[in-house]
């Protein structure tokens, strides 16, 4: 379970760079809605799908990868992104399931 759990820590800091580094890229409201609805979830389903190949399926990275994100709502974002936090859980559910069924094919 350690083993499993430190393997996760390097998508954990790829998700934490897309959650906190990103939105600095926002300069207007359409670029904050690109970032908001293409950029993240796209990083999030590749990181995690990536995680999921390599590590098989883990309930621990999609609840810490959607925790992650709950901080950034009040640093860049306000309250009505809060709905953000089920949908990035969902991607980031997705993306390791799917990652998971070729990890068992290997």
């Amino acid at each position: 379970m350690k083993q499993k759990a430190t393997g996760m820590l390097p998508y954990l800091i790829v998700l934490a760079l897309n959650y906190y580094a990103l939105p600095f890229l926002i300069t207007s409201t359409g670029m904050a809605m690109f970032i908001l609805l293409g950029v993240i979830p796209l990083i999030s389903m590749v990181c995690a799908f990536i995680c999921g190949v390599r590590q098989g399926f883990h309930w621990l990275f999609v609840l810490c990868g959607t925790v992650l994100f709950i901080p950034s709502i009040w640093i860049f974002y306000n309250s009505s992104a809060c709905f953000y936090v089920v949908v990035y859980g969902i991607i980031l559910l997705i993306g390791n399931t799917l990652g998971m069924l070729l990890h068992k094919k290997r």
